[in-house]
């Protein structure tokens, strides 16, 4: 067996053993002395006599082991022409004197704190600002719509909203402070407080309960670490539920420091000193891991951009990040590469820059075409992992643990079930699937430490949501198959499964198809009704730059493509060429909304979607037919 095998049995056989002996790599006010709870499932906890703080862990101890002027954080912004590095010391005085700001008015432990913020520096230092004094935070995506802010606000009832004046999309500013203010306006539960971050790129006009950051800071008094219970919340964060009602998924500070401080050498390879370059926003899941805490909890280097793959000004930024910065491993999502693909088709902007540093590229987010990784790993030369997890589970499910052993990598596949993981595929009754067979792809509980406990105040929801499908297991919402070798293939959300005159056909799969064509920069395939079939998919392709094609000649080269590589069966006979596809401000396409608006529904704007002129200049093709 090779070591990735020998350490994921170990994680099966004694799971109480292998969670314990991870646990040591962090420092704890409390040691626990047992790893899992499991006596009220499916509300499982873990290290549930331990007592920590996360914020110590991330910052405080690096400084106290002499690494105190190691680059902790380094603030890069090519759309401010800004670049600024924290040491640990700094980055630990800031945080302390941000808590003591924070305990100033009024906020504890088990208070929550909504952050509202672009990404700066200073929205990182809120985050371990609250899990230094023991408050729970909720980072909001900034410049969200005020309805939607002010239903988070309502189900979290923070006592302190952070934000800031304005954030940097692209090349326009968004004023954050009059949605602030609206959306408190409609929530019911009003803070006591917001502190504003004044911003030179628009100033915001301060209320008689707004406080100013940089105000605050200059009297604030540092405030010191507070243990806190391994299984208090460290935050909550808000994903899209199918009511409409976002879910508040709550992370635990144990189970959550655990994990993270294992899988940045296990699965990154990013050991003490050495330098990770996530793009994602602080406000989604990858942001809150893989940003800011993981990186500081395992004593490396994190590189907080504020700008895009491309236009900001280029499709080189991310290489001259790793130039820059001596970057190890870059971890984005693959839009972000078929953006950079879209627009520097030859990867001309690589020939600029140093990569002798690079050693790995992740991609997580959404399904990565095998296209898109081969583009990737031709230009690169170095492993283009892609890895598989849900803002539920607060790390990756499935991955290719670099760190461990590199497995061969299949194109389709984010590689095998990382230790902790029982990933299994079942039929309808709740039956394991013969290897190669799609069908729902489950978790065996317990799930291991840093996944969700449950929602926030929704234990009923937490479990009809993800518990009650199938009985022992949590369902992820993700279809897919298992092959002979134990390799997972994740082919989209189940309803992107469509059913044509009776044959079920994954969306994914017809996509990775068209993905394929030389010409296709990037593409989304949607199942719409049909009267006669049930349903039949529909095809939306972007070329890439620079091609010029008879778009008659183009659609039926594709059609034939997925004839030829999927069959007759796939009756993929409708291809579009668009200008763009519309998404979410994490890169995720938004195929349901696509769906629902081809099916003739009055389908509302997603709060989550990042340009919503490119829905509109969609929605005619979609309606028509």
């Amino acid at each position: 067996m090779g070591e990735y095998e020998d350490i994921f049995r170990a994680s099966t056989d004694d799971p109480e053993a292998f969670w314990l002996r991870a646990a040591q790599a962090i420092d704890w006010h409390k040691p626990p002395t047992r790893a899992l709870d499991d006596s009220r499932p499916p509300f499982y906890r873990w290290f549930p006599d331990g007592e920590l703080n996360v914020c110590h862990n991330a910052l405080d101890r690096h400084v106290e082991a002499g690494r105190g002027a190691q680059p902790a954080l380094i603030y890069d912004s090519p759309v401010t022409g800004t670049t600024r590095t924290y040491t640990y010391e700094q980055l630990r005085d800031e945080v302390a004197r941000f808590a003591g700001v924070l305990a100033g008015l009024g906020v504890g432990h088990g208070d929550r704190v909504v952050i509202y913020m672009p990404m700066v520096p200073e929205a990182a230092v809120a985050m371990l600002a609250c899990a230094r004094i023991g408050a729970v935070h909720s980072v909001v995506f900034g410049g969200f719509a005020p309805r939607e802010l002010a239903v988070r606000i309502d189900d979290a009832t923070p006592s302190v909203i952070v934000s800031a004046s304005c954030g940097i999309e692209g090349k326009r500013v968004i004023e954050y402070k009059p949605l602030l203010d609206r959306a408190i306006e409609l929530a019911v539960n009003k803070p006591s407080h917001c502190v504003i971050l004044q911003r030179p790129q628009a100033e915001a006009a301060m209320g008689e309960n707004d406080v100013d950051w940089a105000e605050a800071m200059q009297s604030a008094t540092p405030a010191d670490c507070v243990p806190v219970a391994a299984t208090d919340p460290l935050y909550i964060l808000y994903t899209s539920g199918t009511t409409g009602k976002p879910k508040g998924v709550v992370r635990d500070s144990g189970g959550h420091a655990v994990a993270m401080c294992w899988t940045m050498p296990n699965v990154y390879d990013v050991d003490t000193g050495e330098t990770i370059f996530t793009a994602s926003d602080v406000g989604w899941v990858v942001g809150h891991s893989y940003i800011v805490y993981a990186p500081l909890l395992a004593g490396a280097t994190t590189v907080l951009y504020e700008g895009k793959p491309v236009g900001t000004p280029d499709a080189g930024q991310f290489w001259r990040v790793v130039a820059d910065h001596g970057v190890k491993s870059v971890f984005t999502a693959p839009t972000a590469f078929r953006a950079i693909k879209k627009e520097d088709p030859k990867g001309e902007h690589l020939a600029k820059y140093d990569l002798s540093t690079l050693r790995y590229l992740f991609l997580a987010g959404e399904r990565l075409d095998p296209e898109t990784q081969r583009w990737a790993s031709d230009l690169l030369e170095v492993p283009v992992i892609d890895h598989w997890w849900q803002t539920e589970t607060g790390w990756p499910i499935v991955a290719n643990p670099a760190g461990i052993e590199l497995l061969e990598i299949k194109p389709g596949s984010p590689t095998k079930p990382l230790p902790g993981w029982d990933v299994q595929v079942l039929d309808e009754a709740g039956k394991p699937v013969e290897a190669g067979t799609d069908g729902p792809i489950v978790v065996k509980l317990p799930m291991p430490p840093g996944s969700l406990p449950t929602l926030w105040n929704d234990d009923e929801r937490f479990v009809s949501s993800y518990m009650s499908a199938f009985d022992g297991y949590y369902l992820t919402g993700d279809g897919g198959r298992i092959d002979e070798d134990g390799y997972v293939f994740v082919m989209g959300r189940t309803d992107d499964v469509i059913n044509v005159a009776g044959h079920r056909l994954s969306t994914g799969g017809m996509e990775e198809v068209l993905a394929s064509h030389p010409d296709v920069a990037e593409c989304a395939v949607i199942g719409v009704a049909d009267p006669m079939k049930g349903q039949v998919p529909r095809g939306f392709v972007v070329l890439k730059a620079g091609v010029d094609r008879d778009e008659a000649q183009l659609r039926a080269e594709l059609v034939q493509l997925v004839r030829d590589q999927v069959g007759a069966v796939a009756s993929l006979k409708d291809v579009a060429v668009v200008a763009a596809l519309p998404k979410t401000r994490s890169g995720k396409i938004l195929r349901k909304t696509m769906r629902g608006i081809a099916d003739g529904n009055d389908e509302p704007v997603p709060s989550t979607i990042d340009d919503p002129a490119v829905l509109d200049a969609l929605r005619p093709v979609l309606r028509r037919g």
